[in-house]
């Protein structure tokens, strides 16, 4: 297909807006052009919701990953995606009271969608094969933050200190503390000056002297440190004349209030909120992560979008330069996030993002229906607008304002945009791109996704079901991993308890771990055994630049009534976030501890060692074709991005050098075939003068014969007949030329396209990525500190308990 070309987007065709119809010249978009930003604008009905998707999934089928913030319910529509366009698929998603108002059945009214969605995208040279291929190409997600329906999101996870190279980036990670800070403000409804505000200076300092040390900073910690913060001075000021305690009580409660609050804990479940693995599958394939937040208060909705943008930026932040388009950050309904005059906590990083990602390969596309209220001074970077229809006036006049400030000082005709702004109907938009010649009036194409409208959680928890099907084996393997843990918790749990603190052996240390969230409602709360230590990990390879070492803190739960430890029930987490007190809270029974002395935890603290050099390993990835090697800390992921990104810069370089060479090689026979028709035209007027003047001759022989004259115009005549003849042969000679140039331009073309196709291919073949373990040296593993723990648990009437504190596998 004539649209189906490397890093190109098919967006439409031409339409003439006098005449009011398509040309069938398509409209294609340079993807890299996408790396300087855009814009939407236009009015409800105006079809600026389709142009977005379509324009999405086009980046989708070009392999780029994208990050959707659904503000409206919208989005969810790019799942609605049925490559076999059957009635039954759009069933689902038709609205029964649309059927009924037309009188008939929701099955009926599926087929005439169907059918409807077949057509359309024929009649723009679409079928339900390009559907699959958008499919298979990307990984599509809907994520439901702050709800439990859907595909939920660990947002406070971001209270976790950053890793790779965020770590030791000050400014990513400063933009992470931001970003935390700030949305919890908004949550709290806290208007908060990042210079004066005194809520605001208390916690970024507490969140960074946690960062500062390795250290996750749970939100119960963070409500102990804000009443008692673990330094005593905030810039020269002492902490008691910058914040009185009294003070900071208040703020301490307004925190625990929400932790407190119904709905809490959905912010802490699901996936963690970490932009490689938004953008990217566990085995590297590109994600559309569509994160729909339309059920959310707009304190919730500016919290969590704060808390997003500050996590992309401090990405960005660590990504190399390149001018390949590497990810596209969207939102569809910018409206409040943006304004041009007040400062939200989410414009300061949306700002930021518009300055500096385009060095990062990142395109921001943003999305409005007021443009009233758009910042756009903010805007003067962006270099794709997308016009459709405008509402009002006002509207029109504000949109002039931001094309004439992206101009960048080009021939910027006012008045005949107005006029075209004017005459702009449905489906119909004004491209202006700083990359092209001039402006661009075109129909936007039919879009692949069913565009069914705004989707509720319970049709978005039910797409998430869908979509979660075809993992449903790995699923049933974690779920029997999860079986077998339980298994060995309600083992634990049918051991004795005694409200009595056991007795330890002399000279063995002991911590209660503080509990890192709150029991449920209806159960009891108590203390199991285990040990716990912190180990220090060296890891060392010379040729991955590989000189690492990692603190961890592991827990091993006991079997109560016996020194034998849970291996199931390992635990670990980076640098301290395993933290306990050298007395147990109230209100805790104690569950029963097995004889252990000293020679018996030194016995432990041996098998853990052994454990963790066996089992733990820094992996090290290779990617030869490309001479790529994994960073220290970065994961799998991550490395699978960096090495299609470089798939991706090679294709585009390769396409550059080839459009260059075959551009100069086509131009030759075009300036050829301008030649043969020129010698064409000429050798056609040669042959019409021949031809006038032989008839001329032929005419006056005749004359003067039947007059008497002599016979020497006749032979004239005849000379001037053979002249006629022998320019038709020079006419045949450059139609012969002409038709040779034209046949090679036409071959010419095609070679070009068969090594596009072939360039396709090798971009299509991803290179191998080797796998290396890296064990930590068993000479260096060290501990720190090696200790019995007292574990918080919460355990409901059936005898099921659960640990109150976190960690991982």
């Amino acid at each position: 297909m004539e649209y189906e070309k490397l890093g190109v987007f098919y967006l439409g065709k031409e339409y003439d807006l006098a005449a009011g119809e398509m040309d069938e010249a398509p409209i294609l978009y340079d993807s890299r052009d996408l790396t300087t930003h855009g814009i939407c604008i236009g009015m409800t009905g105006s079809g600026k919701t389709g142009l977005a998707i379509s324009l999405l999934e086009e980046a989708a089928i070009d392999g780029v990953p994208i990050i959707a913030i659904d503000p409206k319910g919208d989005l969810g529509n790019m799942l609605l995606t049925f490559p076999d366009l059957a009635p039954e698929d759009f069933e689902p998603w038709v609205d029964p009271a649309a059927a009924q108002r037309k009188g008939q059945t929701t099955a009926e009214y599926a087929k005439g969608r169907a059918d409807l969605w077949r057509n359309g995208l024929a009649s723009w040279d679409q079928d339900g094969a390009r559907i699959q291929r958008l499919r298979d190409k990307v990984d599509l997600n809907i994520y439901t933050p702050g709800s439990s329906q859907g595909r939920p999101l660990a947002v406070l996870r971001s209270f976790d200190p950053p890793t790779g190279d965020r770590a030791n980036n000050r400014d990513a990670r400063q933009n992470l503390i931001d970003g935390a800070v700030n949305g919890l403000l908004a949550l709290l409804q806290i208007d908060a000056d990042p210079l004066r505000s005194r809520e605001y200076l208390l916690l970024c300092r507490i969140v960074d002297h946690a960062w500062s040390e390795g250290r996750s900073l749970p939100l119960g910690d963070l409500i102990r440190q804000i009443q008692s913060p673990p330094f005593e001075k905030i810039g020269v000021f002492d902490l008691e004349s910058f914040y009185p305690e009294k003070e900071r009580f208040e703020l301490a409660l307004s925190v625990n209030g929400v932790l407190a609050s119904p709905g809490f804990e959905a912010w802490l479940d699901g996936d963690p909120l970490e932009i490689p693995r938004l953008l990217r599958s566990p085995d590297g394939k590109p994600r559309v992560s569509i994160l729909s937040i339309a059920h959310l208060s707009e304190t919730e909705r500016m919290f969590f979008v704060t808390l997003l943008l500050n996590e992309v930026l401090s990405w960005v932040r660590t990504q190399p330069g390149t001018s390949s388009l590497r990810a596209i950050i969207y939102m569809d309904e910018i409206y409040g996030y943006f304004p041009p005059t007040a400062n939200p906590p989410s414009k300061q990083p949306m700002l930021t993002l518009l300055k500096q990602a385009r060095a990062h390969g990142v395109g921001v596309l943003l999305s409005t229906q007021n443009p009233v209220d758009l910042d756009y001074k903010g805007l003067s970077n962006t270099g794709t607008w997308f016009i459709g229809r405008l509402q009002t006036e006002r509207d029109k006049l504000r949109v002039l304002e931001g094309l004439e400030g992206a101009d960048g000082g080009g021939m910027f005709d006012r008045q005949r945009m107005e006029q075209v702004l004017a005459g702009l109907g449905s489906r119909v938009f004004l491209m202006h791109n700083v990359h092209d010649d001039g402006p661009v009036i075109f129909h936007t194409r039919w879009a692949m996704s069913f565009l069914s409208g705004p989707m509720t959680l319970p049709q978005i928890a039910s797409l998430s079901t869908r979509e979660s099907e075809a993992t449903a084996p790995a699923k049933g393997k974690a779920r029997k991993k999860k079986k077998q843990a339980k298994k060995s918790t309600r083992a634990a749990s049918a051991l004795t308890e005694t409200s009595a603190r056991p007795m330890l052996a002399p000279g063995i240390e002991e911590r209660f771990l503080r509990p890192t969230r709150p029991a449920p409602a209806g159960t009891r709360v108590l203390y199991r055994p285990g040990v716990t230590g912190t180990f220090r990990l060296h890891f060392v390879r010379a040729s991955a630049k590989l000189d690492e070492w990692r603190e961890v803190d592991v827990l091993l739960p006991l079997a109560g009534s016996s020194d034998k430890p849970l291996w199931d029930g390992l635990l670990s987490a980076p640098g301290g976030s395993i933290d306990g007190d050298p007395s147990p809270n109230d209100g805790f029974t104690f569950g029963a501890v097995g004889k252990i002395d000293a020679k018996g935890l030194k016995g432990l603290e041996k098998e853990l060692r052994d454990h963790l050099y066996r089992e733990r390993n820094v992996p090290i990835w290779k990617c030869k074709r490309f001479r790529l090697t994994s960073s220290p800390g970065e994961d799998h992921e991550t490395f699978l991005g960096r090495v299609q990104h470089a798939a991706r810069e090679k294709r585009d370089e390769q396409l550059a050098k080839l459009e260059e060479r075959y551009k100069k090689k086509l131009a030759t026979i075009e300036d050829r075939i301008r030649k043969a028709e020129r010698r064409l035209e000429k050798e056609n007027e040669d042959v019409d003068r021949a031809r006038s003047a032989s008839r001329w001759s032929i005419g006056t022989s005749l004359i003067g014969a039947l007059f008497g004259k002599r016979l020497s115009g006749v032979r004239s005549a005849a000379r001037s007949t053979r002249k006629t003849s022998k320019e038709k042969q020079d006419v045949r000679r450059a139609e012969e030329v002409l038709e040779e140039q034209q046949e090679k331009f036409a071959a010419m073309e095609e070679e070009f396209r068969d090594k596009v196709s072939d360039l396709e291919l090798d971009a299509e073949d991803l290179p191998d990525v080797d796998e290396t373990l890296v064990r930590p040296r068993k000479s260096d593993i060290s501990s720190r500190i090696f200790c019995v723990a007292w574990v918080p648990h919460a355990e409901d009437p059936n005898g099921h308990s659960q640990p109150l504190i976190e960690g991982s596998k």
